[in-house]
């Protein structure tokens, strides 16, 4: 329809583009990338300083002290321009030689994914999986610890919350496992830092790993790593080969406050802006305000009829895996929350692709954003052809809330 002046009239225009007109109103629940708070957006786009004056010294040794709070450790936290899965490869080339063994204890994709990186590095790689949808059997680890004789197995390694499916792991209950085993424990946080509780000097973790774009609220582009003393140890003796990932070069140019090659620094003054955010907000509160989004959105999806692929006692506070009801494939259901409603959810990954949708709720994320997409996923439902009480799921999820006062 065409008006007089050759225009089309403006509801028109509106259905037609309802989208682009909201496009910065997007609801985006994926486990990663997050959104990004308006005050991290205006500190990405500070002035570029000189990375190797004195401005870049102040900013590297405030970010410093505010990652190390968030990672619980006395340990240097070493920030490299990356993604978590950059960081991952630096927690094997500089602590596993070629022809060294480690066990990878795998929930889903992304321990698979550190054991593949491990393999590429020449590294023998032994690995226990456990069933998508639950957690790692700590009994296992030890069971397998206790027939090393020989102390071969140079290091554990293990993801602390699988994103995947929607699992945390006990990051205790491993360390109990290892014993005096002398093999390191290095641990993949990328989906948890921030958003689960981790403790790395209190429950002895060796190595651990997280990535900028999840509970940090910045963009994709930078990767932390905590090294803890024995691993510094292990690392000085390592053969493996890398360049960009050496943690000792990176180690001493932190003892200067700067970094061995040019830092990303838009993602470093956001970062600084972000840590403000959870430090004022407190972690023991963050991990709170995550834990009832998880149990807001798991109660609504229940009360929809939709099943659950972990058990409450495993459920990560970063996202939840849900099946789609039958008759309507997950990625149907993606897509018409994406096209109709601006909700941005995750699809399942490798054998769980087009069986699940993955609701992220982690980062800069509060309940009230839980109630709009829970909203929008039971309008999804019924456009396709899932018949739902319309308003349940956003009443179990709000009865949550207000039960948590």
């Amino acid at each position: 329809m065409v008006g007089v002046w050759g225009y089309q009239p403006r509801w028109i225009t509106f259905l037609e583009g309802r989208n682009k007109v909201f496009q910065e109103k997007q609801y985006l629940h994926l486990p990663g990338p997050t959104p990004v708070p308006p005050r991290v957006l205006r500190a990405l786009s500070e002035p570029m300083i000189n990375h190797r004056g004195p401005e870049f010294k102040e900013l590297f040794e405030e970010i410093t002290v505010g990652v190390q709070k968030t990672f619980k450790t006395q340990n240097k936290v070493l920030i490299f321009p990356a993604a978590g899965t950059g960081g991952m490869e630096a927690a094997i080339v500089n602590f596993i030689s070629p022809g060294e063994k480690v066990l990878v204890a795998s929930i889903g994709v992304f321990g698979n994914r550190f054991a593949e990186i491990a393999g590429r590095f020449g590294v023998q790689v032994e690995k226990i999986e456990f069933e998508w949808g639950t957690a790692i059997g700590a009994e296992q680890i030890a069971t397998r610890l206790q027939a090393d004789r020989d102390k071969e197995i140079k290091a554990v390694i293990v993801t602390h919350n699988e994103t995947s499916t929607g699992v945390t792991n006990d990051l205790v209950a491993v360390r109990q496992a290892i014993g005096n085993h002398p093999s390191l424990l290095i641990v993949d946080a990328v989906s948890s830092m921030g958003a689960v509780d981790l403790r790395t000097d209190e429950w002895d973790l060796d190595v651990v790993v997280t990535g900028a774009q999840k509970a940090y609220m910045i963009p994709p582009g930078l990767a932390f790593v905590s090294v803890s003393a024995r691993a510094w140890e292990v690392a000085a003796k390592c053969t493996n080969y890398k360049y960009y990932w050496d943690l000792v070069s990176a180690q001493k140019y932190s003892e200067k406050s700067q970094t061995p090659y040019t830092p990303a620094l838009p993602q470093l003054t956001g970062l600084r802006e972000s840590l403000k955010m959870i430090h004022a907000e407190g972690l023991e509160q963050t991990f709170r305000r995550h834990a009832l989004m998880r149990d807001m959105t798991r109660a609504a999806m229940r009360a929809l009829g939709l099943s659950l692929l972990a058990p409450d006692e495993v459920a990560s506070p970063a996202l939840t895996a849900v099946f789609a009801p039958e008759g309507l494939e997950a990625n149907r259901l993606r897509k018409i929350a994406r096209e109709k409603y601006n909700v941005i959810l995750a699809g399942g990954q490798q054998k769980l692709d087009n069986r699940i949708f993955r609701v992220g709720h982690l980062g800069w994320v509060q309940p009230l954003d839980i109630i709009a997409v829970v909203a929008a996923i039971e309008m999804v439902l019924l456009d396709g052809g899932y018949q739902i009480e319309l308003g349940s799921g956003v009443r179990a999820a709000q009865k949550v809330w207000l039960d948590r006062g």
